[in-house]
This record gives structure tokens, C-alpha cells and sequence, in this order.
């Protein structure tokens, strides 16, 4: 079975795309969140080996879920996926624990060396 993953952006299509990539390439999509707050909730529900996490999201944007879930484990495994241009989003993720981030729109070699990197 591959390794868990959990997917948090509010576009579905930006789901869609992730979701495709991992499950041709031996990953198991465990969940599904539109918003920070949801991605928390499923993280504790979840357990997943790895979370690709949307930096701009409606209610609770990436950033303040990897510090809520880095908060619940601090073994979290969190790549931040961005648009061109949100550099300093990225960067602000990075420091609050975040492991990686791949850029939209998304280069299926670029998110299985993330996930590979993330996942040590």
C-alpha cells in the first residue's frame, strides 16, 4: 500500500490534478479538505504520511493550518503547493515547519520529488 496522502486546496481541479498524479504513481489520497480548518480536522482523523497544503484557501489560509497541524504532530509532513508570485507566502511556510512546495500549475516530476523529499 502506498504512503497516505491528504490534499488541501480550494479548487477542485487543483484536487483533481494532485490526485491523479499521486494515485498513477502508488500513492493512496486518504482525504480531501477545500480549507485549512477542514484539512486540520482530517489530519487528526487521517493520519496521513504526507499533506500538499494550498497556501490561499477561504477561512483558514495554509499557513495557519501547518502551524495548527504541526501544533497536533510535530512530525508533520507539509508541502505547500503556490501560485507564481507568492514567495514570501512560501517562505513564511517553509519557516513554520513546511517541508517543500511545488508551484501551480502542477509538473507531475516536480510533486513526486517533493513528496520523495518530504517523505525521507
Amino acid at each position: 500500500m502506498g504512503k497516505k496522502v491528504l490534499i488541501v486546496d480550494d479548487a477542485a481541479f487543483m484536487r483533481m490534478m494532485i490526485k491523479d498524479i499521486l494515485l498513477k504513481n502508488g500513492y493512496e489520497v486518504v482525504g480531501e479538505a477545500t480549507n485549512g480548518a477542514v484539512a486540520v480536522e482530517l489530519y487528526k482523523e487521517m493520519e496521513p504520511d504526507v499533506v500538499t497544503m494550498d497556501i490561499t484557501m477561504p477561512e483558514m489560509d495554509g499557513i495557519a493550518a501547518v502551524k495548527q497541524i504541526l501544533d497536533i504532530d510535530s512530525s508533520a509532513r507539509i508541502i505547500m503547493c503556490s501560485a507564481m508570485g507568492q514567495q514570501m507566502m512560501v517562505m513564511e511556510a517553509i519557516q513554520a515547519g513546511a517541508k517543500d512546495f511545488i508551484v501551480k500549475p502542477f509538473q507531475q516530476d516536480r510533486v513526486l520529488q517533493a513528496l520523495q523529499k518530504a517523505l525521507g
